[in-house]
């Protein structure tokens, strides 16, 4: 065998519960693989494979026997394949993440950009979790006060119109220019009632909406997409379409504004820059988004992100989720203001 892996499945806990339009998390299960090679003696690469539950394509009763045989075939053959894993985004993140720090003789540094070297932060954006009234606007403020110039809010959970005055409520006190607000309804409106809703929420000068209605009505998506005023990213809608030819098809017949990457939902690191080099090609924008891993997970997500934008990378991300666990997993990562630094030496 040219690898050995070790699997380890591990349960993270959320400090709040973290409140979706799918329900509520409380704990967060993952693998972390642990890849070896008698080439590099005592040398590792560690990757963390994290489906979400009801969400991910590759949530399945048999996940772990499905890792267990992508490990072995990957340790037999040392290369990871890309078209057998595509229906696994997880599992072909995790397992890219732990080549990709094993190639770097087992640096947590996986690229060579200035955000690597702690030389640069990369923006995020204060992700604020539904919740009641109350206490998504104490979370608002809080995100406010810690010096957050992009806030993405969670909605579709509480009455529309208590969720509209919140917004309402920060851009009476702070202009677009000041505060970039972002929203994610996780495809909680109906069709019917979506560009009513997309109109009233344009009022306010938001930057975009995610997955407004439920995935897989390209028809009513695509429409949408046309007709609002307010900018729409896809994010759901992306899960499970895998191949080439149906990225391109997807981008082709619903033309959206934005696309979220998550690698573990989204195609791993080689699934995630295809989805960006296919929307740039569109003239679409796109950003990078942590899907609550640890930050095992994040670190390699942060990573992917400096390497695929660059010093252009001044879209906030979404890489602020390392902070809900109470028992994450040791990382020179940080959030100082509104970015993410790496800090090898801290």
């Amino acid at each position: 065998m040219k690898f050995h892996i070790d699997i380890a499945p591990h349960t993270l806990h959320f400090k709040q519960p973290a409140g979706t339009s799918r329900g509520v998390y409380l704990t967060r299960k993952t693998w972390f693989v642990t890849l070896s090679s008698p080439q590099k003696p005592g040398v590792v690469g560690v990757g963390e494979c994290a489906p979400l539950p009801n969400l991910s394509c590759d949530d399945l009763p048999n996940y772990e026997e499905r890792l267990s045989q992508a490990c072995q075939q990957f340790c037999e053959t040392g290369n990871i394949n890309h078209d057998e894993l595509s229906p696994y985004p997880s599992i072909r993140f995790g397992l890219e993440a732990a080549l990709w720090q094993w190639q770097r003789n087992g640096s947590a540094a996986l690229s060579q950009t200035a955000f690597a070297r702690g030389k640069m932060g990369i923006p995020i954006n204060g992700l604020v979790w539904m919740g009641t009234f109350e206490e998504m606007a104490a979370r608002i403020e809080e995100k406010l006060n810690l010096g957050f110039r992009c806030v993405k809010l969670k909605i579709g959970a509480i009455d529309f119109d208590r969720e509209l005055q919140l917004l309402k409520d920060i851009r009476a006190t702070f202009s677009p220019h000041q505060v970039e607000l972002r929203v994610d309804a996780n495809g909680a409106f109906s069709p019917a009632e979506a560009l009513s809703k997309l109109e009233k929420l344009a009022k306010l000068d938001l930057h975009s909406i995610e997955q407004p209605i439920a995935k897989g009505q390209w028809r009513e998506i695509a429409e949408l997409c046309k007709r609002s005023r307010l900018p729409i990213a896809l994010d759901e809608e992306l899960i499970g379409v895998n191949t080439l030819d149906a990225k391109e098809e997807l981008l082709d017949t619903i033309a959206p504004q934005y696309l979220v990457l998550k690698p573990s939902l989204h195609g791993g690191i080689y699934g995630t820059k295809e989805w960006v080099a296919l929307a740039k090609s569109r003239q679409m924008g796109s950003w990078i988004t942590s899907a609550l891993e640890s930050n095992v997970g994040l670190n390699a997500i942060a990573h992917l992100a400096a390497e695929v934008y660059g010093l252009q990378i001044d879209m906030p991300q979404g890489l602020g989720t390392g902070q809900l666990f109470t028992d994450n997993i040791a990382m020179p990562l940080q959030i100082k203001g509104d970015c993410l630094w790496f800090l090898p030496n801290s």
